[in-house]
């Protein structure tokens, strides 16, 4: 079996070597309705292989309960923040989001993440890369994955040793138990964060042929985050279903997949099948008071909630003409102009999202807010062996089972 000659070409300084093991900093945290560990840049490899070995190893990836490591066995907690201070003009620090899959042997560093967005801030403060100086920290984050750039503001109050994140509050998210301080994230520019464009096929909705389903009418849209969005009806399903349900229907699952590669042609992605993107959004009207009822596809198990950039881009279809989202949302009744509140519906409740348009053209969405919390659970060290597998000759172990 292939191993690296050693992890790390050099050591960093902040990286201990214990036994056949290297003890890396971490911190491991929630962000939103996700969760993993957060690495200071400086304390990982420099070479983007041997780092994904790491993040694999640190994760245990490859084993569906991810046994041997950090990760929880689902996408939402196989997740990975690398943070940075930043040196670029207007921007305080830069992130990197990489996704891992349970089973899987790939580390994709292409997409966003909204949620585990909320937690850079507080972790920047709790290592040192950034230094709290007011009873509010706000911080611009440009995301390293798609050039998206994010104002995030935490509470940082002042105590017996000086500032400290304070994460005790009232704010409560659907998808956590308890409340917890807000994050404030306002997005100054998220329209094709992905694609080349927020509508990137160039139309609100377009129809596609499946075989053995017949004509189907989605939206292709990116506002930072790419979707497809299909009528829960028009693919035999009412939208309200839970996720459990969902993810055990193997017969819808197959032709939203099959939805998904024809749209990521269709969106400029290319072949998506190896990709974690476009996510596949099932719609209904909303159920509960609020705008649009979703289930959400990451991309091929059911989201419990639905991610933070889904949400954004998922509320956003809601004003514009055309789309299938506009067309069952209770903004198709009431109409647009000004700030508009979306309320997007998901299985474990709703997600509220703040849209600003332009006064001069409604179609146009200028700015989007809204409020997550994080959590410091862990501080310490993740242990991984000094000598990995390369990830061929892991996909090359794979291939020949």
């Amino acid at each position: 079996m292939q191993t690296t000659p050693e992890l790390f070409s050099s050591l960093p300084a902040s990286v201990r070597a214990r036994g056949s093991q290297m003890g890396i900093p971490c911190w491991f945290m929630r962000g939103g309705t996700s969760r993993g560990p957060f690495f200071r840049r400086a304390d990982l490899p420099t070479d983007p292989q041997r780092r994904d070995e790491l993040l694999l190893a640190a994760l245990g990836s490859g084993h569906p309960l991810q046994i041997d490591g950090l990760g929880g066995g689902n996408p939402l907690t196989s997740k990975v923040g690398i943070v940075d201070a930043s040196s670029r003009d207007g921007v305080d620090l830069e992130f990197q989001f990489a996704q891992l899959q349970p089973t899987g042997n790939t580390v994709d560093t292409t997409a966003n993440c909204g949620n585990m967005l909320a937690a850079v801030v507080p972790f920047a403060v709790e290592a040192g890369l950034l230094v709290p100086d007011s009873d509010t920290t706000t911080a611009r984050v440009l995301t390293l994955n798609t050039g998206m750039v994010a104002e995030i503001s935490i509470p940082t109050p002042s105590g017996d040793q000086g500032r400290f994140v304070e994460y005790a509050g009232e704010t409560g998210i659907d998808g956590v138990p308890g409340t917890a301080a807000a994050v404030t994230i306002n997005f100054l520019d998220t329209a094709g964060s992905v694609c080349a464009s927020l509508l990137p096929t160039g139309h609100s909705s377009d129809t596609l042929e499946l075989d053995g389903v017949g004509p189907v009418r989605v939206t292709c849209i990116d506002n930072g985050q790419p979707l497809v969005m299909v009528r829960a009806e028009d693919l035999g399903r009412t939208g309200y279903e839970s996720a459990a349900d969902l993810n055990r229907d193997t017969e819808l699952k197959r032709t939203l997949e099959a939805l998904r590669l024809q749209s990521g042609h269709l969106m400029g992605l290319g072949d998506v099948s190896a990709r974690n993107y476009p996510k596949m959004t099932l719609i209904a009207a909303p159920a509960h008071g609020g705008t649009l009822t979703t289930r959400s596809f990451i991309p091929h198990v059911c989201h419990e909630s639905i991610g933070v950039l889904a949400a954004v881009t998922a509320a956003t279809a809601c004003v514009i003409d055309g789309t299938v989202a506009r067309e069952v949302s209770t903004l198709n009744e009431s109409g647009t102009g000004g700030d508009v509140t979306v309320s997007v519906e998901h299985p474990s409740g709703e997600f509220t999202v703040e849209l600003g348009l332009d006064p001069k053209d409604p179609q146009h969405v200028t700015k989007s807010a809204l409020l997550r919390t994080a959590r410091l659970i862990m501080a310490g060290e993740v242990l991984v062996p000094r000598r990995l597998r390369t990830a061929g000759a892991a996909a090359a172990e794979e291939n020949a089972r």
